[in-house]
């Protein structure tokens, strides 16, 4: 038995706690990870990377990697039964948006070996077999048993899933709902029947199926209801065959089969003084939309600078409250949206089997017309991929822009083609596009990056934008104005 020290005890090493491990050993801090598995997850399990994790990925150096391990889907493909109506191209959407406009599938195990291998790279590791069992606070942070060992750190954040264990010590109420149907998730081998490299949306007026491609021919992830349909009192594939054969979709043999409830639940606070949620300890909800797994990776993005910030003493402690200020009201819309939108396609209420029937035949085919030359799916795309999120940058930002939100501050920088590379300096820094002479701009201690004008941004020739190390805009001036708007937001 030993006692540790470390700045950061990361408890859970799954997509969230590696990524945040990552950011942490590459900043700087001290950190110790600790999950009670052998290694890395085997069941592929999540499965959607969306454009705004894979900007992060590409900020840590991994973006290639990532997209080399990928098996793409360039559209979406909506059906109601057994019918598909066509194919709604995905990178047409996002094109102008993002260096990623595609929807990439790489299932969750190869996230983590993938993260694991960096964090080895960076010096890390992970102390596997080697749960977090108990959690206190003391005046100096935390004291944690972890395994055999106590470790001693001065903040810990709890990545251990929707049974966390910090949750539950902390005693933080885990708020929301529990679907009553239940779910299967298959990963299928020669399947045929559904729209090829396309994600596809199949309701029906009774079910409804998901089909997700996979890398390696006639490989597809299959989601939808399960009932006892035989009565032999358990929840089996034989009991899911039939039913995905309602859809004209069929497969040769599963090579991976799990039934689960889907909970809509979002943690009543994401930081409990030295204590903090990510990920599934801090929300979870359901499938549609991909945005799991995509969710915990910017909690952990967002998180680690803060921390870094703090540890580094570039920052005071009530810094890491915007943590729970920024990312909470983000899962708050998330599990609200996805459990509307799974109420909706699961409901057995004859009122709404009804509607399905009617509106799903009647709409589908119509966007799939439609949705690639109309800005609303410019929009959709922006709201799945998650490059939409906005932060309010300040505690009274809200209230002093009466709820307006600004197209550019408290957004993700836009992307304008060429200006991501610089923010794999994980720094703040100041921008510029187009305007501006080198003589206007005033000197801060902060690197700047002058780039052509770029219209149909929102980012406006002659002004100066403040960007964040985790790329959101966190304040817009004059080159006259920047020495007193920009300092306050770099110091507290």
């Amino acid at each position: 038995m030993a006692e540790l020290t470390c700045d950061v005890l990361v408890a859970g090493a799954g997509p969230t706690g590696l990524m945040l491990a990552n950011w942490l050993v590459k900043l700087g801090v001290d950190v110790i990870v600790a999950d009670g598995k052998e290694g890395p997850t085997r069941e592929s399990r999540a499965l959607v990377v969306q454009a705004r994790s894979l900007e992060i990925y590409d900020q840590l150096g991994l973006g290639d990697l990532v997209l080399h391990a990928a098996h793409r889907a360039d559209a979406l493909a909506p059906g109601f039964d057994d019918r598909a109506f066509g194919r709604i191209p995905i990178g047409p959407l996002g094109g102008d948006l993002t260096p990623f406009p595609y929807i990439e599938i790489l299932e969750q195990s190869r996230n983590e070996e993938i993260l694991y291998e960096n964090l080895h790279k960076l010096g890390g590791e992970v102390r596997w077999e080697t749960p977090v069992t108990a959690v206190t606070q003391t005046d100096e942070g935390v004291v944690a048993k972890v395994g055999n060992d106590t470790v001693r750190a001065r903040f810990c954040v709890g990545c251990d899933g929707a049974n966390s264990i910090v949750r539950k010590a902390r005693r933080i109420p885990f708020e929301g709902v529990t679907n009553p149907h239940r779910f299967f998730v298959l990963d299928a081998a020669a399947t045929g029947g559904l729209v090829e490299n396309a994600i596809n949306v199949r309701p029906g007026s009774s079910d409804f199926l998901l089909g997700f491609p996979m890398r390696g021919l006639g490989n597809w992830r299959l989601i939808g209801l399960v009932r006892d349909d035989d009565g032999d009192g358990r929840l089996t594939e034989e009991d899911v065959r039939p039913r995905i054969r309602r859809f004209a979709v069929t497969y040769g043999e599963a090579r991976w089969f799990a039934t689960y409830k889907v909970h809509h639940r979002v943690a009543a606070a994401f930081r409990d003084g030295p204590f903090f949620l990510a990920g599934d300890a801090a929300h979870v909800h359901s499938p549609v939309g991909g945005q799991g797994m995509n969710t915990g990776l910017q909690d952990a993005h967002n998180l680690a600078f803060k921390l870094a910030d703090v540890v580094r003493g570039r920052r005071r402690d009530a810094w890491l409250d915007r943590y729970e200020a920024e990312r909470r009201p983000v899962a708050k819309t998330l599990v609200a949206t996805t459990d509307r939108l799974f109420g909706m396609v699961t409901s057995q209420r004859p009122a709404t089997r009804l509607l399905r029937r009617l509106a799903a035949p009647l709409l589908a085919p119509v966007g799939v017309r439609l949705l690639p030359r109309a800005s609303g799916g410019s929009r959709l795309f922006q709201y799945v991929s998650q490059i939409r999120i906005h932060y309010w940058m300040t505690a009274g930002a809200q209230a002093a822009s009466n709820g307006r939100r600004d197209p550019v501050v408290g957004r993700r920088l836009p992307w304008t083609g060429g200006n991501f590379d610089v923010l794999r300096e994980a720094t703040w820094q100041i921008h510029a596009y187009g305007g501006v002479a080198a003589a206007d701009l005033p000197d801060l201690g902060l690197p700047v990056h002058v780039f052509a004008e770029a219209p149909q941004t929102g980012l406006t020739p002659g002004r100066l934008y403040l960007v964040r190390p985790d790329g959101f805009v966190a304040a817009e001036a004059a080159p006259s104005d920047a020495t007193n708007t920009f300092p306050p937001l770099l110091t507290g």
